[in-house]
C-alpha cells in the first residue's frame, strides 16, 4: 500500500492525472459541439438548397399561371358581354321588323304625322336662357370669334 501512495503523488501519476482530465473535459465539449452542430447536417443543408432552387425556378411559371387565369377570366367575361350585346342588337333588328315599331320610331325621330294630325314641335326651355354674347357671337363671322378666344386668352394670362 505505500508503493500505491508513493505512485498517487508521484508526478507522473499526477501529470498522467491532469492529462486524461483535460482529455476528458475537451472529448465532453466536441461531444456538445458535435451535438450543437448535429441538429443541421449535410444532408439538411443540401435539402434547403434544393427546396430554395425548386422555390426559386418555380416563382416565375407560377406567376406566368396566375396572370394568365386573370387574363382568362377577363376575356370570358368580355365573351359573356359581348354575347349579351349580341342578344340585345338581335332584339333589337327583331323589333325594328314590326312595322308599328318602326313606325313609332320614325313618328318620333323624324318628326312625321299621319294625314289628318297636327304636329307640334316643342322647343327646349333651356335654349331659350342663352346668353345674348353666345347668340351674338352666332351671327358674326368666324375670325371675329376666334380673335376674341385669342384675347381673352391673353387677358387670362395677366
Amino acid at each position: 500500500m505505500a508503493v500505491k501512495d508513493r505512485d498517487r503523488f508521484s508526478t507522473a501519476t499526477r501529470l498522467r492525472l491532469l492529462g486524461e482530465q483535460t482529455a476528458a473535459r475537451v472529448y465532453r465539449s466536441q461531444t456538445k459541439r458535435q451535438a450543437r452542430r448535429s441538429r443541421l447536417t449535410g444532408r439538411a443543408a443540401l435539402l434547403a438548397l434544393v427546396v430554395c432552387s425548386l422555390i426559386v425556378a418555380l416563382a416565375y411559371p407560377i406567376r406566368q399561371y396566375v396572370s394568365q387565369r386573370a387574363e382568362i377570366a377577363d376575356l370570358q367575361r368580355q365573351q359573356e358581354q359581348a354575347r349579351a350585346r349580341v342578344e340585345q342588337l338581335r332584339d333589337l333588328k327583331a323589333r325594328w321588323q314590326d312595322d308599328a315599331y318602326a313606325e313609332q320610331r320614325i313618328r318620333e325621330r323624324l318628326h312625321y304625322v299621319m294625314p289628318g294630325e297636327t304636329g307640334y314641335v316643342v322647343i327646349d326651355p333651356d335654349a331659350a336662357k342663352q346668353s345674348r354674347t353666345d347668340r351674338g357671337a352666332a351671327a358674326r363671322p368666324w375670325y371675329a370669334n376666334v380673335w376674341d378666344g385669342v384675347d381673352k386668352s391673353d387677358r387670362a394670362d395677366r
